[in-house]
This record gives structure tokens, sequence and C-alpha cells, in this order.
């Protein structure tokens, strides 16, 4: 099996068996995997689980191309890692030699729509006006590439290419759009959105695939975290209004990202702090500002007041948050603080077992440390004691031979004395 091979593991899906297959190189040409990559711990993909069941069976009724799967990434951890996965779960479409990310939100219909998209040509042509009307009708926004061979072309299909995982690209000839859509020359791209047209301009709006990463939203939009995540690219500043039901009001303004957000629980974890609900939050995708009005905002009024404020930097808005290296430490904190919550919250065992066992270990190394020393310096003090009694027996062992030598020395004196006497009379008898 090739380095590039990899396997769908099996899963029965709501009756619909995907049996596991190889895809190597000479057989996965033509094939259309949407390929979810999870831990059986993770409970985010707990709760994926029954929706990419519903993905897996709408697409096989549909008669789609696109196969579906699902690998356990952490028993198959070198095919996750040749794919890029670094987090779960992670939703792929494998086509070809090529592997798209997904970074929608995790609902049945916008998977179900990213797999379609993806899975065919990455620009399609738009052959009649009923067709550009259907599509219009049906994409909230599209980009359409109008005109003949061209350079602008090469790069139009270059960053379709790049791009399709977000949005649909089109091309067309200009008797397909009806009569009061004028462009200035040709080639052209266009991109449809909130009921109008915008043109690009290659000497104003910088290149291309910037241009199209920018206005790929709508001026007005629900906001989720993955929306959110998106806009980050952009580099725009995004209004957010944290409401409790959604409001249909759109409000449209080029330079500016509009949008409601359900609930304050994302944006809260987002700032690390607390957003009352309803409230209005302004958020600078380029360096992770954020600003907040200094009272409620219940008025269009105060509302466009707030707006001017934060745009004119005004001592009257103070920004939070950022990227600096304090806001950083802040945030890796939070985050740890966040992901050790989350998973005694889904899985309390669990959580005892990943925290509890290392905590375990390290208190029985440092215990360990501890006793070794104190038994070293047991070891210490009773050879130091060992050697010190050995010093004192010899000491006393010297002064007893001493003793013994002054003692030893008259005794020997008084015998010569003695023997001295005794041999004088002797002496004198022999004489």
């Amino acid at each position: 099996m090739g380095s590039h091979a990899y396997w769908c593991k099996a899963a029965r899906l709501q009756g619909l068996y995907i049996r596991a297959v190889s895809l190597g190189p000479e057989s996965r040409s033509g094939s259309r995997w949407d390929v979810l990559f999870y831990a059986p711990w993770c409970g985010y993909c707990k709760k994926l689980e029954p929706i990419w069941n519903e993905v897996g069976l709408e697409l096989k009724i549909s008669g789609s191309p696109v196969r579906v799967g699902k690998m356990d990434a952490t028993a198959y951890s070198g095919m996750s890692s040749e794919f890029g996965v670094r987090g779960y779960p992670t939703i792929k479409l494998l086509k070809g030699d090529l592997a798209y990310n997904y970074k929608g939100p995790r609902t049945k219909d916008d998977i179900i729509e990213f797999a379609n998209r993806v899975a065919g040509p990455a620009v399609r042509s738009l052959p009649s006006k009923e067709m550009f009307e259907h599509m219009l009708k049906r994409h909230n926004v599209l980009f359409v590439y109008v005109g003949g061979e061209s350079p602008l072309k090469e790069k139009y299909n270059d960053v379709a290419s790049e791009l399709i995982v977000y949005t649909h690209f089109f091309s067309a000839l200009e008797q397909v759009f009806p009569e009061s859509l004028t462009l200035p020359e040709l080639p052209a791209v266009v991109v449809f959105k909130d009921g109008g047209y915008f043109t690009y301009d290659e000497y104003e709006d910088a290149s291309l695939s910037s241009w199209v990463n920018r206005e790929r939203f709508q001026g007005y939009l629900q906001i989720d975290g993955f929306t959110l995540y998106e806009l980050g690219e952009t580099g725009k500043l995004v209004a957010i209004a944290v409401i409790d039901e959604k409001d249909p009001t759109e409000e449209s303004d080029r330079d500016f990202q509009f949008g409601h957000m359900d609930g304050n629980d994302y944006i809260n974890s987002l700032i690390m702090g607390e957003v009352a609900v309803p409230s209005v939050i302004i958020l600078n995708t380029s360096n992770e500002q954020y600003f907040l009005p200094s009272e409620a905002v219940g008025t269009m009024e105060q509302l466009v007041h707030f707006i001017k404020s934060v745009l004119n930097g005004s001592a009257q808005v103070r920004a939070y948050g950022g990227d600096g290296f304090i806001q950083r430490i802040k945030r890796i904190a939070f985050d740890a603080k966040s992901t050790i919550t989350s998973v005694f919250r889904s899985s309390p065992l669990l959580g005892c077992f990943l925290f509890g066992l290392p905590l375990g270990v390290i208190s029985l190394m440092c215990y360990g440390i501890c006793t070794a020393e104190s038994d070293y310096g047991s070891d210490d003090t009773d050879a130091l004691k060992r050697l010190t009694d050995e010093e004192d027996e010899d000491e006393e062992e010297e002064q007893e031979r001493e003793q013994s030598a002054e003692l030893e020395g008259p005794e020997e004196d008084e015998l010569e004395g003695e023997e001295g006497a005794e041999k004088d009379p002797a002496e004198k008898k022999t004489d």
C-alpha cells in the first residue's frame, strides 16, 4: 500500500453500511469521500454523530457521488497526521489527491451543501438566463466570471480551486445577464449578493483572492463561532448584535460586517468576559480587539454614534482585548480552564483519569525524591557517628597504652636496683 493510501473505517449510517475500503493513488482518482475524523472521548464528536448519520443517508438517497465515512483519528494517527488533522471533529472531503477542509457550521444542510459543491468542478458554466436566475435564487452569494479566455480567467480558476470550500464560482457570457446589468469592461469578475452586484477592480481591490475572501459574506448575516472565525481572515470590523431572537432587519455597509448572534455563550468565551443580552459589540478581526458601548444601545442614533466613535477612535470608546503578550497568556490560561471543565462535564471518569493519573505519578515522584534525600541524610549521619565512635575508641586505646607505659617504667627501674643489690654480696664472696 502506498504512503498516500488511506482507509475509511467501517461505519453504519442509519441502515447505510459503509464498508472498509482502501483508496490508493491508482484507485482514488475518481473517488469522492466525505470523511469525519473523530476521537472516541470527544464530546463534540458525539454530538455530531447523529447529524453525520443523516448526512450519509441523504447523500445516498439523493444519488450523490460522494461517499461518507468516518475514521478514529486516535487509532489511525498516521493517516490523520498525513491529512493535517489537528483537532476533533474534523471533516474533510477527499477528492483525488486533494483534501478540502470543512470549516462551516456543523449542520446537516451545510455539510451536504459543502460536499456537493466541492465534489463537482470548481467553476461551473451558466449557459442561459434561466440557469442564471435559478442560481441567483438558490445561493445568497455567487461569483461569476464574464468573458472569454484571458489572464484574469486563469487567476479566477486558481482562486476558485482554493476557495471552493467557502462559496460558489461560475462562468458565463454577457448575454445570460439581464439588460439592466451593465459592466464597465470585459473580462470581469462579478459578485452577486444582498440584492445587487459588485465588480472586481484590479487596481483598487488588490489581489483577486483577497477580494473574493472579503466579498463572500452577505452584508448582514447570523454569526456563530465558525462564521466569526472565517471573518477573522478578512480583517473587517464586525458589529454584532447579541440577542435572544433573530432580528430580520438587514443593514448593509461594505466597509463593515453586520450580524447578530443568538445568545452570549460564544461571545463570552471569545472576550473572556460577560456580555449582557441584548447588547452590541464590535470586533476588530485584525488585532482581536473589541469595543463595548458605554451605555445601552436602544435607538438607531445611539448605534450610529457608537459605530462612528469606534471608527474615529473617540476617547469615549475604550478598546479591550488585543493580541499582546499578556492577553495571549490570559487566553492560554482561559482555554486550558475551559478544556478541563469541558472534559469533566462530558465525562467525569475520563477527566479523573486524564488529569488524576499524571498528578498521581508526579506526587509519587516527589515523594520518592524527598524520601531518598531523607534516607541519604540518615545514612550520612550514621556513618559520621560510627566514624566518631571509632576515633574515640582509638583515642582511649592510645591513652591506655600511654598510661601502661608510664606504669611499667618505674617497675623496671626498681627491679634493676634490686638485682644490683643482690649481685653485690655474691660478687663480694667470689672476690
